[in-house]
């Protein structure tokens, strides 16, 4: 496959994170790849996970040798990142992960970026997708993360977000009408996994199994798609192993699209 020779959309190409979990980090060494095969981005769209790995790559924290996401991450747990909370509309808040947001990336919103960046919610309340190409940063980037039941909703602007991944979990409808040439990441392939008990894991198999069927209309906008298959049984919060996560993410890319050729 070639790139095309010349621009005729805003941005030339463009990189669509998927969400996943954990599994989000393989995105890390995608696109690392991306950029070694020479196919550096000029906008990128990431959900859940895939959101939080396209905006430190916009702010320019993804440096190999000083990855802001994978120290924040490394040897932490789950309630790192999360408060328990009397079960209303969610059992955890992710008020600390937000406030760890504010305190890492350098920009208050997402139109301060260098890098073009879309951030991808769904409206509980409408029941419709979102892209936030401005606006409050680490708000949006949580409501973008927010797991129904497992997480509470984020109020923005008066209506309630959660995961965009309960609608799209791969944003490529929020910037294919803005690129000539589109690349999808796909970090959540279903695996084999344990069978789930008690109710936060249902709702998390729940998220899962809706989040790997809505994936086919935006996986057909692509121009090429890079599956990660190796992430398929990791586990959504494991926060083990993620150096081999980049890693696995990295070769995958290399090989799924050593071949596209360059003008």
């Amino acid at each position: 496959m070639k790139l095309p020779d010349k621009q005729k959309k805003p941005y030339r190409i463009g990189v669509a994170f998927s969400g996943g979990g954990a599994r989000g980090f393989a995105h890390i060494g995608a696109i690392h790849a991306i950029q070694d095969l020479g196919l550096t981005p000029d906008i990128v769209a990431g959900v859940s996970a895939g959101a939080v790995v396209a905006v430190f790559y916009a702010a320019g924290l993804l440096d190999r040798h000083d990855d802001k996401l994978l120290k924040l991450f490394s040897g932490g747990k789950f309630t790192d990142f999360a408060k328990p909370r009397i079960p209303h509309d969610g059992f955890f808040s992710l008020d600390k992960f937000r406030h760890q947001l504010e305190i890492l990336i350098p920009y208050q919103n997402i139109e301060d970026l260098p890098l073009k960046t879309i951030v991808c919610a769904s409206d509980i309340d409408s029941g419709t997708k979102m892209a936030f190409d401005r606006g409050h940063l680490s708000e949006r980037v949580v409501a973008s993360c927010s797991i129904p039941i497992v997480f509470e909703p984020v109020d923005i602007d008066g209506r309630r977000y959660v995961d965009g991944g309960v609608l799209r979990n791969l944003p490529a409808y929020a910037i294919r009408h803005l690129c000539d040439f589109l690349i999808g990441i796909n970090c959540s392939p279903m695996g084999d996994t344990p069978p789930a008990k008690g109710i936060v894991e249902i709702a998390k198999r729940t998220y899962r199994l809706m989040s790997k069927n809505n994936v086919t209309p935006d996986l057909e906008m692509c121009d090429v798609v890079v599956n990660l298959t190796e992430t398929a049984n990791h586990q959504t919060f494991d926060l083990h192993d993620l150096e081999l996560l980049v890693e696995s993410g990295y070769l995958t890319t290399v090989k799924q699209l050593k071949n596209i050729s360059r003008p």
